[in-house]
């Protein structure tokens, strides 16, 4: 793009853009001709995805900002009202804590009010679940949440929901995008005007209580928690975000201690104690542990700052804590549930389990020996939720019982169609007390799953590429794959691949062997080694990063953990030695 052109775009966004914080950046980069840092504002529009928005804030059209947000929902305004002519419409708006959520929230609501669109708008932050279970409690057509997850403090995102409660799909998505690029004028309108019309509604408890008590009802042995809930205390840290409201009550109500991180428990979209506020960081765990260690917490818990991710960690026996990686908790919930679920006669006649294609492999053996079926899906939330309202309405007769995802997103009730770190920590907590019940820890009982399925080690690496180059270069990796797929991965054979993108999957040394990869299209590579590890590279749908997953699983000979744990381990360092020398090469 040269000089002339990004000074057009510039200014034009400058005439546009109603934040004088944003406007004054671009005419500060103006004024010092800052060509690169204009050319990375300005090189594209940011894109909105299939699952909406994510990117940094501040002004520019390639960055999270009050003119972005506007534009994209007035493209979803014009998508609602072509796919559902003459409908009375509205929408639900919820926001986290980030810096500009609140605002970024109420610009679009007022967009929604502008188009004729009951906004439904949360008076104050609240979690990514509950925006979920509010549009279906309201009879909503759509939903926006103002969040950008487990990101940096300099990220926001905007994700949008159809009426089902569940992040858009195709052909929605696609048809959303489609508007959004053609967007010529925004309509919007005041806050007081929309007030007065009915177009805009401020909820809170309205949501809030039936969200609760639906959180309560999931659990399975209310008389177990009231008999031994007094014994157990559990750390929390929200991380600066959404969760505590929730978190703390549902917990409280059942009579269990939760101690929450003093230093964390505000809302505060700067994140200041942490450098990323993400469960899946041990880092960002740092603050929650030793608090553990000082009050001797039977249960560290966290949830990201939108509160549909949780991240736990148990004592280990010597004085310290054990973190249980997403992996792991998905595992040890998908066995408590379905061992639960069969124990009460509760469970249905055609279980269903749901996994990501990335996620451990000893899920699917749990859901086998309860007589559960196991399902895969691409990795989001939305295609889970997808199989969820697949199984309501294709007459096969599966119902439902649990679906998770390895980065830390669990989903135990059907009331939410997204990750729920609210009622997963509840569950949590029950599942603590009955293996407690039985003389185990959460620790024992995993050793006991790996003793009966074999053990699993899964890590993910990850490489982030920013800027429109860093775009070029994930997709030159993925390229390269394809033109001359690895033979082999750590030294052993690659006796698998499947390729999302051109949608099939083939057997390198069985020519004629290309069958149809049974999964929607998506930019994702995945290798099944001859030892049965699978490895997986995809460039995230969320952020400027490549993301490998590597799956490895070894026996466990003669009952020897020690023996199958350092084999996993022999086997991950030489696949990401491969890894490495790919990615870290660019």
């Amino acid at each position: 793009m040269d000089r002339k052109e990004l000074q057009d775009r510039a200014r034009a966004y400058i005439d546009q853009e109603t934040e004088v914080a944003f406007r004054r950046e671009i005419e500060d980069l103006l004024s010092r001709e800052d060509w690169k840092e204009l050319e990375d504002r300005f090189y594209r529009d940011l894109e909105f995805g299939t699952g909406g928005l994510r990117g940094k804030i501040g002004g520019g059209t390639n960055r999270m900002n009050l003119l972005v947000v506007r534009k994209a929902t007035q493209g979803l305004c014009d998508y609602l009202k072509s796919a559902l002519p003459g409908k009375k419409l509205s929408a639900c708006i919820a926001y986290d804590s980030r810096r500009y959520s609140a605002a970024f929230a109420e610009a679009t609501a007022l967009v929604f009010a502008a188009n004729g669109i009951k906004a439904w708008l949360f008076s104050a932050l609240r979690p990514t679940p509950e925006l979920s279970f509010a549009i279906r409690l309201l009879g909503a057509d759509t939903g926006v949440v103002v969040t950008a997850s487990h990101n940096p403090p300099a990220y926001n995102g905007y994700k949008a929901y159809w009426g089902d409660g569940a992040q858009v799909i195709a052909p929605h998505d696609e048809g959303i995008i489609a508007r959004v690029n053609s967007v010529g004028t925004v309509r919007t309108m005041g806050r007081a005007e929309a007030l007065a019309a009915g177009l805009l509604a401020v909820i809170d408890k309205e949501v809030d209580e039936p969200y609760v008590a639906m959180v309560k009802s999931r659990l399975f042995r209310p008389a177990l928690i009231r008999e031994m809930a007094g014994s157990v205390k559990i750390v929390y840290s929200p991380l600066h975000g959404t969760g505590a409201l929730h978190f703390e009550r549902v917990l409280g109500d059942l009579g269990l201690k939760v101690v929450t991180v003093p230093e964390q428990r505000d809302p505060d979209g700067e994140f200041p104690t942490v450098a990323f506020p993400n469960p899946e960081e041990a880092a960002a765990l740092k603050m929650a542990l030793d608090l553990g260690k000082s009050v001797k917490a039977d249960v560290v818990m966290a949830t990201d700052p939108d509160a549909d991710r949780l991240g736990i960690a148990v004592p280990d026996g010597a004085g310290g804590f054990a973190l249980i990686t997403g992996n792991q908790l998905g595992a040890l919930l998908a066995d408590y549930i379905l061992l639960t679920r069969k124990e009460l006669g509760t469970l249905p006649r055609k279980p269903a389990t749901i996994k990501s294609i990335v996620t451990t492999e000893l899920q699917a053996r749990i859901a086998e020996a309860y007589g559960a079926t196991c399902f895969d899906c691409l990795t989001g939330f939305k295609w889970i939720a997808d199989l969820m309202r697949r199984f309501e309405t294709d007459g096969r007769g599966y119902e439902f019982v649990y679906g998770t995802e390895e980065s830390y997103g669990y989903l135990v009730e059907n009331e939410v169609r997204d990750k729920d770190g609210i009622s997963a920590a509840a569950v949590t907590a029950e599942m603590t007390l009955y293996w407690r019940g039985k003389g185990k820890s959460l620790l024992q009982r995993l050793d006991d799953l790996y003793r009966t399925h074999g053990f699993y080690e899964e890590k993910g690496i990850s490489k982030y590429f920013e800027g429109a180059s860093g775009m070029a270069l994930m997709g030159g990796i993925m390229e390269a794959y394809r033109k001359a797929q690895p033979s082999a991965f750590g030294g052993v054979p690659v006796a698998r691949i499947r390729d999302l993108k051109a949608g099939k999957v083939w057997e390198p040394a069985r020519p004629g062997s290309e069958a149809p990869a049974g999964l929607p299209a998506s930019d994702v590579l995945q290798w099944w080694l001859a030892d049965g590890t699978l490895v997986t590279v995809r460039p995230s749908g969320t952020e400027p990063k490549i993301k490998y997953y590597i799956l490895a699983r070894t026996e466990v000979p003669g009952g020897s953990l020690e023996a199958a744990r350092a084999e996993s381990a022999r086997k991950v360092k030489a696949i990401e030695a491969d890894i490495r020398a790919v990615v870290d090469s660019k």
